[in-house]
């Protein structure tokens, strides 16, 4: 956990929004109404935007949880049909750029899991296939050629909008679905047969930070140009209430769709409205989105972006294009440690986002089916909330199925944060991390809000 200051004041109180999200305030913070005079860089202050001085929290935390220090006890049942998981994440499309920390994050979590001796017995094998985004079939074909090789579970896709087009068919085949970054709303009450599964909180959680944190920063008025999508509109619906509830005015909403190359318009009709602070819901669209509005006088710390987009724009801006810009992510910073053992996977990693939740994603199902002593996909997912709350503590594989053999229940915490499962199979509690962006059009963390939904 970070540190948690009593005496912090804060701008937006995250705590009083009534619609059912209990947000624990950082560190850092400003009044108790949107003001101008918390710290700041010049550039931020100019632009009416002064956003809270970067707070010195480590994010989640699990120095109480059980570590494995010796061998891992074998299982008490073997199985003749050992654990099958597939992966259905982005290597083209829209979201291409967080294929690569997700994949790594699986794979880590497979080394991990078959390292220590696997599952009931048998290593646990991965079959790797591309969602493409939602212009394309790809992810039916690919759902379709994981089905046929008899995965147990699917973990993806990283778009809602791409989940939308096969949790029926993944579901339907009484296969898990567990995506380590849909965060539409909509999924909590999909009719899935208990098989869906994430690690990434709903978007009720992002849109009330982000809409605070905008209020926080001294914003009155807000414009907004977003994704036509499940993950776009669901998102924008949330920012603009969280906003409004902590005073502020949406004053512009413009909406694009997937395949869209022209946003001039969108940019044009925003622009016009003269808000405080720009919402970019977007995802790789923002490479074409950010130059329109740069090149017109807005300050990128008017600039405020989420997880779709908040990446790497060093090969594709000038420097300074965004410096001051900041975006929200969910789940806790990725640590030291743990990018050190994802670069070891994959040495070419620049990013990465939702590494931590694809990498909890293979170890909460692998653990799930050594408590259900099985390796069918409904079997798991009927353990997967009971290895993620109530028990003794434990943040890794090895850790955590020693306890499990040794006749204890479990709760696993992460590499994404604490994970604890509603019955709708969505976390109840997580963390969004707050970045912003450097002279290089890198970004760096610099906040973390907790959150229970």
């Amino acid at each position: 956990m970070f540190d948690l200051s009593q005496a912090a004041p804060r701008a937006a109180k995250l705590t009083a929004l009534g619609i059912g999200v209990a947000l624990l305030a950082t560190a850092c913070g400003g009044s108790s109404t949107p003001s101008q005079s918390n710290t700041g860089s010049s550039s931020a202050a100019a632009a009416g935007i002064s956003c809270p001085a970067p707070s010195g929290g480590a994010g989640a935390g699990n120095s109480q949880a059980a570590t494995n220090s010796g061998p891992v006890p074998p299982s008490t049942t073997t199985t003749s049909t050992p654990l099958k998981i597939g992966s259905l994440l982005p290597t083209t499309g829209s979201l291409a750029f967080l294929g690569p920390p997700e994949i790594a994050g699986v794979n880590l979590g497979i080394k991990e899991v078959n390292d220590a001796g696997g599952v009931l017995g048998a290593p646990v094998e991965v079959i790797h296939r591309d969602s493409g985004d939602t212009k394309t079939d790809i992810a039916t074909q690919s759902t379709t050629a994981l089905l046929g090789q008899g995965v147990s579970a699917i973990i993806g896709a990283a778009s809602s909008g791409v989940s939308k087009t096969v949790i029926n068919q993944i579901t339907g085949a009484g296969v898990i679905q567990f995506s380590p970054a849909n965060t539409s709303p909509d999924f909590t009450t999909w009719d899935d047969k208990g098989l869906y599964w994430r690690t990434a909180p709903s978007d009720v959680l992002q849109g009330k930070v982000l809409g605070n944190y905008m209020a926080t920063c001294g914003a009155q008025t807000v414009g907004m140009i977003v994704l036509n999508d499940a993950y776009g509109t669901g998102l924008q619906k949330n920012v603009k209430e969280a906003f409004e509830a902590a005073g502020g005015k949406v004053v512009a909403e413009e909406l694009f769709n997937e395949g869209d190359s022209q946003f001039s318009s969108q940019v044009d009709k925003v622009l016009a409205a003269k808000p405080d602070a720009i919402a970019l819901i977007t995802f790789d669209q923002a490479k074409s989105i950010v130059p329109l509005i740069t090149g017109k006088g807005i300050k990128p710390t008017q600039l405020f972006m989420v997880d779709g987009n908040t990446s790497d724009y060093s090969k594709d801006f000038q420097a300074g294009t965004l410096k001051g810009a900041q975006g929200t992510i969910p789940g806790t910073f990725a640590k030291d440690a743990f990018k050190q053992k994802l670069l070891a996977i994959d040495p070419a990693l620049k990013d990465y986002s939702y590494a931590g939740e694809s990498y909890d994603a293979v170890n909460l199902i692998s653990l799930a089916a050594e408590a259900a002593k099985s390796t069918k996909g409904p079997d798991i997912a009927a353990k997967l909330k009971e290895v993620s709350e109530g028990g003794e503590k434990c943040n890794s594989y090895a850790a955590c199925v020693t306890l499990l053999r040794e006749g204890k229940d479990i709760d696993y915490d992460g590499q994404s944060g604490p994970v604890t499962f509603s019955d709708a199979g969505d976390p109840t509690e997580a963390y969004i991390g707050i970045y912003e962006y450097q002279n290089d059009n890198t970004y760096k963390p610099v906040r973390e809000e907790f959150g229970k939904l």
